[in-house]
């Protein structure tokens, strides 16, 4: 995997560049769709490639690990060739996932042991087993197998979880270096850089993971309890620190307005479910603000969802179409507002890119941010 950087924005740390991957160029900074078990929910490969744009997608490690299962994977090919994607795909190392199971999971050195889900099966992930399995699945960016506490965590519990990620990324990283890839494409490995909300530990793991000299690395346990406020200073302090000829991945965050912030200290790459998870709740997100399509103010709007949206459904449903779709409770209204959008996330991180190659991104930014604070 190469990273270039390109363009620089006067006043800020964002920046524009291309990352080149087996499967393709992405350009960024870029907003990666989630499609947790090889799919993004209610939206087909056709419409994220040719419609929404999308450049890289995510599929989760924990996911299809259980189900349809490695053998399955294996047997198809790969992910690429099992769902039809066959642009770049990051996978992560699902242990978010495993610690998300607090009633059915126990953390040891030697990894996570959890339950499954489906059927309460016992599994243990490692280090190790996580890049065998992302192996398997033959994403082209994969995650290092870390623990993500509570952005509430007390200072015992996150030293504590720090010292056993660092652990943990030390003997994946090796076994990344003494494996091949299996479909004939190179694979990428990101370290993750934790410490809660807690600035030393932050600066600490960020060096850590800098030494290990990988491809690209990325800052995880953010966006998960604490204000957004204190989100941006702890990314300013990871920033500082991981290096600058590298990608820099903010994981599951967040929204519109979090993005823009993201992109203003440095980061590359974001991912998150909110533009699919809240488009199924009726909530659509415009460049002036956020519209709820349950509301009655839409009953009668008979203009387009977005006149000069960049998705096809934008311009040929109408407000009003859509709100009765919801209040029908009829299925294509999720797809509508799935599509829209993840359409409205990828023009925004495209928009992003243009205006700091025109050396404009802060004044865009800010006026940005202060639009989509509103709701319509």
């Amino acid at each position: 995997m190469d990273f270039k950087v390109e363009n620089t924005a006067p006043n800020t740390s964002a920046r524009a560049g291309l990352i080149t991957t087996d499967h393709g160029t992405i350009e960024t900074p870029i907003f990666m769709p989630v499609g947790t078990v090889g799919t993004v929910k209610g939206v087909h490969m056709h419409e994220l490639a040719d419609d929404i744009r999308a450049q890289i997608i995510l599929g989760n490690t924990y996911h299809l690990y259980l189900r349809p299962g490695m053998d399955i994977i294996e047997r198809a090919g790969g992910l690429h060739k099992f769902n039809g994607w066959n642009r770049p795909i990051l996978t992560d190392s699902g242990g978010f996932q495993v610690f998300s199971l607090s009633a059915n999971r126990k953390l040891t050195e030697e990894g996570a042991y959890f339950r499954s889900h489906i059927d309460g099966s016992k599994h243990l992930f490692t280090p190790e087993k996580v890049v065998d399995i992302q192996r398997s699945i033959g994403s082209d960016i994969m995650m290092a197998l870390d623990e993500c506490p509570p952005g509430t965590a007390e200072r015992q519990y996150a030293r504590k979880s720090l010292d056993l990620t660092l652990r943990w990324m030390e003997r994946g990283w090796k076994h990344f270096c003494n494996t091949e890839p299996r479909y004939g494409h190179k694979q990428a490995w990101f370290p993750i850089v934790q410490g809660v909300t807690y600035a030393d530990l932050r600066r600490e793991s960020a060096q850590r993971v800098a030494e290990l000299g990988a491809d690209g690395n990325a800052i995880g346990g953010l966006a998960v309890g604490e204000p957004p406020e204190v989100m941006y200073e702890m990314i300013e302090v990871v920033n500082e620190i991981l290096p600058a000829d590298k990608p820099r991945y903010l994981m599951g965050v967040g929204t519109p307005v979090n993005i823009l912030e993201a992109i203003d200290r440095g980061v590359d790459m974001m991912d998150c479910v909110m533009p699919t998870r809240n488009g199924r709740n009726g909530m659509l997100f415009m460049p002036e603000g956020t519209m709820n399509m349950r509301n009655r103010k839409w009953a009668d709007d008979f203009s387009p969802i977005w006149a000069d949206g960049p998705v096809s459904v934008d311009r040929e449903y109408s407000r009003a179409y859509l709100r009765h779709l919801f209040v029908s409770d009829e299925l294509l209204a999720m797809q509508i507002a799935s599509i829209h959008n993840l359409g409205f996330y990828l023009w925004l991180v495209r928009q992003a890119r243009k205006h700091i190659q025109d050396g404009d991104f802060k004044a865009w930014k800010t006026m940005m941010v202060n639009n989509m604070s509103k709701r319509l």
